[in-house]
């Protein structure tokens, strides 16, 4: 899952990052409305938890153009200031949940798997390519009925292997979608994370899903 922070206090955005980076979200972080607004339109993230004080454009406008642009990213409003009116013009404005700061991680993470459950449910509540299952919700793998432990990571990649099963992945876009745009491509990270992946869901099976197309990337398939 691919979360996007829009944020302006450094300090707080490099709190929220290394939480939800530390639990298995790939994190990518806008300083600004305007910049926040750009990467919240390229419907990459499964979540923005977003500001309501940004320079450049606030967090209500924000929300408000996401919606416009019929983009239905779930959205976090996270602000400090507590009043009714604030919180309704939020919620009006197109945001499905409201913080007030300060607020404790295990809450804000707490919200965020809320929104995450209602994305997923919206989309696929199990996702199955030949014998292996995955559940977003519950966050468990199966292959063959056999249930399969997976790390954060680990489980992150599968679910982006599954969602797009059949399609060739290049190493930029896994980079790009399981870990963040920061991210340097050019390590072997990707691979030793398929290489993990493989030795769950492969070893010992004669009909393998994993597979390398060489020069490009990975593709999960049943075939």
């Amino acid at each position: 899952m691919r979360i996007l922070v829009v944020e302006d206090d450094r300090k707080v955005a490099s709190f929220i990052r290394k939480g939800l980076t530390e639990d298995g979200y790939a994190v990518d972080v806008a300083s600004d409305g305007e910049t926040g607004l750009a990467m919240g339109l390229d419907r990459l993230h499964d979540v923005i938890v977003l500001d309501v004080m940004l320079p450049g454009k606030p967090g209500f406008q924000v929300v408000r153009e996401l919606r416009q642009a019929k983009v239905a990213t779930p959205v976090l409003l996270l602000t400090a200031r507590d009043a009714v009116e604030d919180k309704v013009q939020g919620l009006d404005a197109g945001a499905d949940d409201y913080l007030t700061k300060p607020f404790a991680f295990a809450e804000l993470l707490a919200r965020v798997r809320a929104l995450l459950r209602r994305g997923t449910a919206a989309r696929a509540p199990v996702l199955q390519v030949a014998d292996l299952t995955l559940d977003p919700a519950t966050r468990t793998v199966a292959r063959g009925g056999e249930a399969i432990s997976l790390t954060n990571r680990e489980f992150a990649l599968l679910e982006y292997l599954m969602r797009n099963a059949g399609r060739v992945l290049t190493r930029t876009t896994i980079a790009e979608h399981v870990w963040d745009y920061s991210f340097d491509s050019g390590t072997n990270v990707i691979d030793v994370y398929v290489n993990y992946l493989r030795k769950k869901i492969d070893a010992g099976r004669e009909r393998k899903l994993i597979h390398t197309v060489r020069g490009v990337g990975y593709v999960l398939k049943a075939d």
